[in-house]
């Protein structure tokens, strides 16, 4: 059983974000160890390989729970351990992918992962938003050495909620 749908649509100066969060009863450096760390990101996201990786930089990803575990560029656009990354996946010309967002915060033991899509639209967004509710839990069920989640449980169920919050 999955949790109700969390995310939420926040309007800035630059268009609507699609933010969604999760908190961690871990230290800070262990939850971006969890984002960051290759053999790590491999157990909830994909693994990635680069030389060097850094600002301004290009990882390749591979989307394990894709079919098909495709492979993916990636442009490094801000690095600031253990508080923020911002990458940018790579389509047609530089700036045709998703511009995401991890965003760290600690307190009282506990982290908080805000997770940001920096959306161009909100079209698609039934379909989104569900997408990184599972990945999210899947990093959950990482962290604690718990079964998978089920994408199925994900979507289609949570595309009416994320279509509501469109403007």
């Amino acid at each position: 059983m999955t949790n109700p749908p969390s995310g939420r649509l926040e309007q800035t100066n630059r268009g609507p974000d699609l933010v969604l969060s999760r908190v961690f009863r871990a230290g800070i450096e262990d939850v971006w160890a969890g984002v960051t760390e290759p053999e790590r990101s491999a157990r909830w996201f994909g693994r990635w390989t680069g030389e060097d990786p850094g600002p301004g930089r290009t990882i390749k990803v591979q989307m394990a729970y894709e079919e098909g575990a495709p492979w993916m560029e990636m442009r490094i656009d801000a690095c600031e351990p253990p508080r923020r990354l911002a990458v940018v996946s790579l389509g047609e010309g530089d700036d045709a992918g998703w511009h995401l967002e991890v965003v760290l915060t600690e307190a009282g033991g506990r982290t908080e992962l805000r997770l940001v899509h920096h959306l161009a639209t909100t079209e698609g967004i039934g379909e989104v938003g569900p997408g990184w509710e599972y990945y999210l839990d899947m990093l959950v069920a990482a962290r604690e050495g718990a079964g998978q989640p089920v994408f199925d449980d994900y979507y289609p169920s949570m595309k009416a909620y994320y279509e509501g919050l469109r403007p």
